[in-house]
């Protein structure tokens, strides 16, 4: 009996031994990284002999679900989209574009003033965009990032649009990190939007088309 007692013991000193062992193995836990779009628009102001449009509202940019997911993409060929598990946005992509098309259109000056849509906002015109593509880019010669984003003014008394365009972008990864991935995305998003208001600078502020803005 005495011996039975004393496997038993060992046995069970062995095991919580095993236990302890197999306990702090899984306890190593990983942690993700988080990343944020780095955005900074230019300044770019209208020439002040120009008469501003009235007040514009912005309404948050959509995205695709994938985006939404909140991890960092990457894509080995064009028909398939991988996550990294462990690098995340610290922050919604859509709302950062959002707020940087926001910051870009009140530097730009072509409104009077510009504010986020609220669902309550009565401004005379309203911006609505879609951030299409906010990806690294594996199966180009290099590695690059690309992004996608669309966007259209709409007066709001008529539904009509006075403007709509899109800007595609890319931009090289100098190596081979995620926070290069992150840089060259937040480079390739500045130049889209950028792109975007000057673009619409350009077209709402034709000749032709001043007098149907207005």
């Amino acid at each position: 009996m005495r011996y039975t007692v004393t496997s038993c013991a060992a046995t069970f000193a062995f095991l919580a031994a095993t236990a302890l062992l197999l306990t702090g193995c899984a306890g190593k836990v990983r942690y993700p990284n988080y990343y944020m779009l780095a955005l900074a628009p230019s300044k770019d102001p209208l020439s002040s002999e120009i008469q501003k449009l009235p007040a514009v509202a912005v309404r948050p940019f959509e995205t695709p679900a994938y985006l939404r997911q909140g991890r960092i993409v990457y894509r080995e060929s064009p028909e398939q989209i991988g996550f990294y598990d462990y690098h995340r946005w610290a922050s919604d992509p859509g709302q950062v574009v959002t707020t940087a098309m926001v910051d870009a259109l009140r530097s730009a000056g072509i409104f009077s003033t510009v504010g986020i849509y609220d669902g309550q906002e009565h401004a005379p015109y309203l911006l609505q965009g879609r951030l299409e593509r906010l990806d690294e880019v594996d199966y180009k010669q290099g590695l690059q990032v690309e992004v996608r984003v669309t966007a259209q003014v709409l007066n709001t008394k008529t539904g009509a649009a006075v403007w709509a365009g899109n800007a595609t972008t890319t931009a090289n990864v100098d190596r081979r990190h995620v926070s290069s991935v992150v840089r060259a995305l937040g480079q390739a998003t500045q130049e889209g939007i950028e792109q975007l208001v000057r673009d619409m600078k350009n077209q709402i502020f034709a000749p032709t088309l001043v007098g149907a803005a207005r």
